[in-house]
């Protein structure tokens, strides 16, 4: 029987991923807290189950000679060597879309949350308050308008949840053309024309060498000093040390984070700030998304070792 092995993360359940495999293969858990972790893990391993902190650079393929398929259990693969895993016959699967409801819901309700200065009124009722003026001032989201750093299958939901807002909404993503944001009510502009025609943009990006820190100090120079940024794409795409910058000298209104430079984070100049909502890359759960996590992973195991593609071939 052949054995998948997967890391110990909430997110890769086993018994879900054994109920489909079946008697295909055996699964077992183990920690990858390192490299070298992964590499002792897989060595037998067939199939190799890695979440998002998990990198598999080239060492794991030359190391593990019997791995037929990695699969990410998520969407983002920029941590996978995808050279050697051709090199090495390896195919290399993802799911781009179980999460696809909780993600934009997400979006929304970390916009929602800045707009409306949630933090802040929390925080000063922890502490003792019970004062509207303590969130001054907020301005109306109706009216206004919502950029979008790409316009991938993430940021077209989040666009249908948020048109029932009355806002304007914009994207920029040179991948795709105007006709296809047509459809959900988006008008297409250049990068540079975001800041300037945004109120407030969310970013839904993948980490690339071309947006690595793409919001810097200059850009946040360009936005709206009302503005909220929101990221569920990737953390580096933030500069945080720009962005603390930028909300320390009122150059934005507020941030919602669920992804970081580094995370967990340590000392980052945003845990403490009211303006800023921060949750622990949580944006993709729910109870259905991991089952349907899980349930793809196993299936795309499936056809791999059945000599066929999958579905969610990368």
């Amino acid at each position: 029987m052949a054995t998948v092995v997967v890391s110990d993360d909430a997110m890769i359940r086993t018994e879900t991923l054994q109920s489909v495999l079946g008697d295909e293969a055996a699964v077992v858990s183990a920690a990858m807290d390192d490299i070298e972790d992964t590499v002792a893990a897989a060595s037998e391993a067939s199939g190799l189950v890695v979440d998002v902190n998990t990198p598999v650079p080239r060492v794991v393929f030359e190391e593990c000679d019997r791995l037929q398929i990695v699969a990410r259990a998520g969407v983002g693969v920029d941590r996978i060597d995808f050279e050697a895993a051709v090199e090495h016959d390896v195919t290399v699967t993802n799911v781009p879309d179980y999460c696809t409801e909780e993600v934009s819901t997400h979006a929304v309700s970390l916009l929602l949350g800045g707009v409306r200065r949630l933090n802040t009124y929390d925080r000063s009722i922890e502490a003792g308050g019970w004062d509207w003026t303590d969130g001054q001032p907020i301005h109306r989201l109706a009216e206004s308008t919502v950029g979008f750093l790409s316009f991938g299958g993430l940021a077209k939901r989040t666009a249908e949840k948020l048109s029932g807002f009355d806002c304007r909404l914009v994207a920029a993503d040179p991948y795709v053309d105007q006709a296809a944001m047509d459809e959900y009510g988006v008008e297409k502009v250049a990068f540079d024309a975001l800041f300037e025609e945004a109120d407030h943009i969310s970013i839904h990006a993948p980490l690339t060498d071309e947006t690595h820190h793409l919001f810097d100090r200059e850009a946040f120079e360009r936005m709206s000093d009302t503005a909220v940024l929101v990221n569920v794409g990737r953390g580096p795409i933030v500069d945080e040390e720009a962005l603390r910058w930028a909300l320390e000298n009122d150059e934005i209104a507020a941030a919602g984070l669920d992804v970081l430079e580094d995370e967990p984070p340590e000392n980052s100049p945003l845990a403490e700030r009211d303006d800023v909502i921060l949750t622990p890359h949580a944006a993709f759960y729910s109870e259905e998304s991991v089952t349907e996590l899980n349930e793809q992973i196993a299936r795309g195991i499936l056809a791999v070792f059945a000599g066929e593609q999958p579905e969610n071939y990368v």
